[in-house]
């Protein structure tokens, strides 16, 4: 069963991204694999930004064990687009989060996926815990799903 689309009101966290014409594939319309490229983004940035991910040093690392996207509606260069995010589950080692991409000032997503991250040690790639600071930041972002 497909999703159905929520709204901006369903996520905590935004990032305003720029379209570039390098996005638009064949048929004139962001290409899939952009989609993911925005998901990364969001992620990270927010881990990278709140100081709970150290991308060079940092003792636990997450790895992306999963993806998924629905596309609900067309986005094209030059649009502008928002990413929303919050987080739908939060386990010992993993999380999984929800992210929104709104065309424009769009209400409802024109497409939306999640995002699961594991997260290992660094060097024997193991499950870790989720470090402290990381999970209180992750909490932040949590909503309760039905």
């Amino acid at each position: 069963m497909r999703d159905t689309a929520k709204t901006r009101d369903h996520f905590h966290h935004f990032l305003p991204i720029t379209t570039r014409w390098s996005d638009n594939d064949v048929y004139g319309h962001v290409n899939n694999v952009v989609y993911y490229q925005w998901f990364d983004t969001i992620v990270n940035e927010y881990l990278i930004v709140n100081e709970t991910l150290d991308i060079q040093n940092g003792e636990a690392i997450g790895l992306v064990v999963e993806t998924h996207c629905n596309y609900f509606s067309s986005v094209s260069f030059p649009d502008q687009v928002t990413a929303g995010l919050c987080v739908t589950q939060l386990g010992k080692s993993s999380v999984r989060y929800e992210v929104g991409i709104f065309r424009g000032e769009d209400h409802i997503a024109s497409a939306q996926g999640h995002f699961v991250h594991v997260y290992v040690d660094r060097i024997t790639r193991k499950p870790t815990p989720i470090p402290p600071k990381a999970r209180a930041l992750l909490e932040s972002l949590q909503v309760v799903t039905p």
